[in-house]
């Protein structure tokens, strides 16, 4: 495959992951204002958790696009949690503990940024609410957050802002 073709097949599964996360986001009552910034956000928790799709369980059993914990999985659905491989799946329970997260940091007073949510993500919401994390989380939260803000800037360029 060239790197036309790579290009090309990239920015359509990027866009079908906006319209699919746009779809679910309404589907599940949750505010559309937000929704860029958290489809940003989740495509790049995405992006540094398994940008090549592997369906392989990481080193602590993680599974899906977002290398989601079985325990982590189970808070949000009642699907099997050999179904996080599923995209659409994982796509559905990604947005409902981004929306978790979000509830958590704004009860703590803390912004909801991408690179909070980030660190929540990686390193756990009382720990980030507590500012009691890694560095190796913090590095993480940095790649999500520089990710996150590129595709927003894209976003904008492509919307002519």
């Amino acid at each position: 495959m060239n790197t036309y073709t790579n290009t090309t097949t990239s920015t359509r599964q990027r866009k079908g992951g906006l319209l699919l996360l746009s779809v679910l986001c309404l589907c599940l009552g949750l505010n559309s204002l937000s929704a860029g910034e958290r489809w940003e956000t989740l495509q790049a928790i995405h992006w540094v958790e398994n940008p090549h799709n592997s369906p392989k369980a990481g080193p602590c059993g993680e599974l899906g696009a977002y290398q989601f914990r079985e325990k982590t999985w189970r808070m949000h659905t009642q699907v099997p949690f050999k179904q996080a491989i599923n995209r659409t799946h994982s796509d559905e329970v990604a947005v409902r503990h981004y929306e978790w997260i979000k509830r958590g940091l704004v009860r703590a007073g803390l912004p909801v940024t991408p690179y909070n949510v980030a660190l929540a993500w990686n390193g756990g919401l009382a720990a980030t609410v507590r500012g009691r994390v890694p560095a190796a989380t913090r590095n993480y939260a940095e790649r999500v957050n520089n990710l996150a803000l590129q595709l927003g800037q894209t976003r904008m360029v492509q919307d002519g802002h």
